[in-house]
């Protein structure tokens, strides 16, 4: 598999904002995730372009991430704007 236990620990560490490491349930971590399998995906569907359940899949974990981050800025636009920033995702 592509996204092997390393490179995840690697993503919430990176992704953690101060907290713990191993706090893979902060909507920041989750999102970064998300995006680093989301820009798998699309690379996948560029050279496959006729992999119906790969773009399903792409576009669940789009929609995962989009209610993500309509979360996070509902409930602190801070922290959405930090993510927005860093992941550099446009709205």
């Amino acid at each position: 598999m592509y996204l092997y236990k390393e490179l995840k620990e690697e993503i919430f560490e990176k992704h953690s904002n101060g907290k713990q490491a191993t706090d893979t349930g902060s909507p920041e971590a989750q999102i970064a995730l998300f995006t680093y399998r989301i820009s798998h995906l699309t690379e996948h569907l560029k050279g496959n372009k006729k992999d119906a359940a790969t773009r399903m899949g792409l576009q669940r974990l789009v929609g995962k991430r989009r209610r993500m981050l309509d979360y996070l800025k509902r409930k602190d636009i801070e922290r959405y704007r930090a993510v927005i920033k860093e992941l550099g995702i446009r709205k």
